[in-house]
């Protein structure tokens, strides 16, 4: 059944049925599912003032409008459901799968380390890094990937710990909500001589949305005013209560630089995940886990700290981790030494892939290259229709003659030294808000140094290149530096933020404001001869200056605006200006329709300093 005419424009009806489309998709895509022609849908959205082609990816509100207006239930596919369905076209799965008992093993808990800035994060990770028994015997860490695995002893037995460096709120959450549960325990670090601060709420609030058991390690108990109790007790407040206040959260007292009460937080997170949790992985199903950093390394090409969640990673698997893929050429653990297998919840460096893959991605091992190489090409197309739907600015007819003329944005190229950081700086930069009529646009994003490459893109699409922790290499230096690309490097987040902010608002237009520079009573009207009227004024408050904008005034009524003050005259001298009190002839160019009594006002336009 035909829908009504929209512009004598008519579409099938569904009468409510439902239609799945995957985030990014096009009217043509749509056109497909329901039958009706692309040019069709086009017509429809302009008739409810949306200007889309049939081939450009349209945004989930757009579609969502579209399917109210012709009785379709539009569905846009999560990202998250997308890939399932992806997988589910190759017979695969991600998550746990049955299988025999026998293969189900005891696996160490992973473990996040949060809390508020300054609270002694990253010391404390240090500190424990270095009470790792097997760290001594191997002399210690010789190289930092994103995770890294202790081993430490409760009651006699060797017990092994995971610990992902801390990856901020942010990413925590990005990871959870790209469908990777990563984390089982989350230690919540807080200054026994600061107390909670905002930070520190923000992250307890994560660490329970995530619904991980929580251990609090109070720091910096050696410093001058700490005071653990204060902290048990303002926690109490967020609903952690203390297990000696008959609570079930535990609360360990800790020093990073004295490295006390190391142990006890140690033995804290082994009896917390032994109490709360079922540690267990299938080590004979399909690897499968979940991508916790990615890096450019000069001699060894992609590298990927990627945590194994389920299955047992062996050198030679034929590996997809987001859009990348490749074979596993060789495993890495936190020292540098080659594995030839990982079992679950063991972060390992993977080297092999094709590109870097993003941090949150999830990774699995398949049977075939060229079924890796097919599901990365999908995965790669789906997140570049994503990212164009989502720049895509919305056009409204009424704007369409404005947008047609001057269409500002400013286009950016994020170069950075892992993965993380660059999809932190992108997800920060898009955040910023300045004007309706600007926008911003991250046309390449990657993980290594500034290359010819970029710089010959920047040229083409007039781009300012970043660099965050990487430098442009020796050719695209002398490029840059040639035709005049703008390359910025930055090490801190927020003074990139405020750079580009600032440079977005000084492509804003300028905004003026009137500022009044004086009014005139006119007493008489001279007429003279080639010149026309002229008026014999006494300035009554501020200044008359010649050339100024002016407008007439009538009996409190504006009778002409947009004049100006084309002569001057104190006597028969010209004057520049006349002030307060004074008296003078003002002549308002070819306009002569002035009248004793009427009041001259004069001002001008200046720049409004934006905020």
């Amino acid at each position: 059944m035909a829908a009504p005419s929209m512009g004598g424009v008519s579409l099938p009806r569904g009468n409510g049925q439902t239609v799945r489309l995957p985030r990014g998709a096009s009217l043509t895509d749509l056109a497909e599912r329901i039958g009706a022609q692309p040019a069709a849908l086009v017509t429809a959205l302009f008739h409810l003032g949306e200007m889309v082609t049939a081939t450009q990816s349209v945004n989930d509100e757009t579609l969502q409008l579209l399917g109210a207006e012709i009785d379709w239930d539009i569905q846009v596919v999560s990202p998250e459901d997308e890939d399932r369905e992806l997988l589910e076209t190759f017979d695969l799965t991600f998550g746990d799968e049955e299988g025999d008992e026998d293969d189900w093993s005891a696996r160490p808990p992973v473990v996040t380390v949060m809390g508020h800035v300054d609270h002694g994060k990253t010391k404390l990770l240090d500190a424990l890094r270095h009470t790792n028994v097997v760290a001594k015997e191997a002399g210690g860490i010789t190289q930092h990937i994103g995770a890294y695995q202790i081993v430490t002893e409760l009651d006699g037995v060797e017990r092994p710990i995971t610990f992902i460096d801390t990856p901020g709120h942010e990413s925590f959450t990005a990871m959870r909500a790209r469908g990777a549960k990563v984390t089982d325990i989350v230690v919540l670090v807080v200054a026994a001589d600061d107390g909670v601060m905002p930070q520190t709420v923000e992250a307890l609030n994560h660490a329970q949305a995530a619904d991980v058991p929580i251990v609090v390690a109070v720091n910096k108990i050696d410093k001058e005013g700490a005071n653990p109790a204060k902290i048990r007790q303002q926690l109490t407040e967020y609903g952690l209560v203390a297990e000696e206040y008959g609570g079930e959260t535990m609360f360990v007292d800790v020093s990073a630089t004295t490295r006390q009460g190391l142990e006890d937080l140690e033995a804290a997170v082994l009896l917390t995940a032994d109490a709360s949790l079922d540690l267990r992985a299938n080590t004979e199903q399909d690897p499968q886990g979940v991508v916790i950093e990615g890096k450019l390394d000069k001699g060894r090409g992609p590298v990927a700290t990627v945590l194994v969640q389920r299955g047992t990673l062996r050198q030679g698997d034929s590996i997809v981790a987001g859009d990348a893929y490749g074979r596993v050429r060789s495993l890495l653990d936190e020292h540098g030494n080659k594995l030839k297998e990982a079992l679950p919840a063991r972060p390992v460096q993977v080297v092999g892939l094709t590109s870097v893959p993003r941090a949150g991605d999830t990774f699995l091992v398949v049977e075939e290259d060229r079924t890796a190489r097919q599901i990365a090409d999908r995965r790669q197309a789906r997140i570049r229709n994503a990212q164009n739907a989502q720049a895509r600015k919305r056009i409204s007819l009424e704007d369409l003659d404005a947008a047609l003329k001057e269409s500002r944005e400013l286009n950016l190229i994020i170069k950075g030294d892992n993965s993380g950081t660059v999809e932190a700086l992108e997800e920060a930069l898009m955040k910023i808000e300045v004007s309706d009529d600007l926008s911003l646009r991250v046309i390449h994003r990657g993980v290594g140094g500034i290359t010819k490459s970029d710089i010959d893109l920047a040229l083409a699409d007039d781009v300012i290149v970043l660099g965050f922790n990487v430098r442009a290499e020796g050719q695209a230096t002398e490029l840059a530096n040639r035709e005049g690309v703008d390359v910025r490097y930055y090490s801190v987040i927020y003074q990139a933020i405020e750079e580009i902010e600032a440079a977005l608002k000084g492509m804003l237009k300028p905004e003026f404001e009137e500022v009044q520079l004086g009014t005139a009573e006119v007493r008489e009207v001279f007429r003279v001869p080639r010149i026309g009227n002229v008026a014999g004024s006494l300035v009554r408050s501020g200044t008359i200056v010649r050339n100024s904008k002016a407008r007439l005034i009538r009996d409190g009524a504006v009778v002409a605006d947009n004049l100006s003050v084309d002569s001057l005259r104190r006597f028969k001298d010209d004057a520049t200006e006349v002030r307060e009190g004074y008296e003078c002839g003002i002549g308002l160019g070819s306009f002569n329709d002035i009248k004793v009594d009427d009041v001259i006002e004069t001002f001008e336009l200046r720049e409004k300093p934006r905020a």
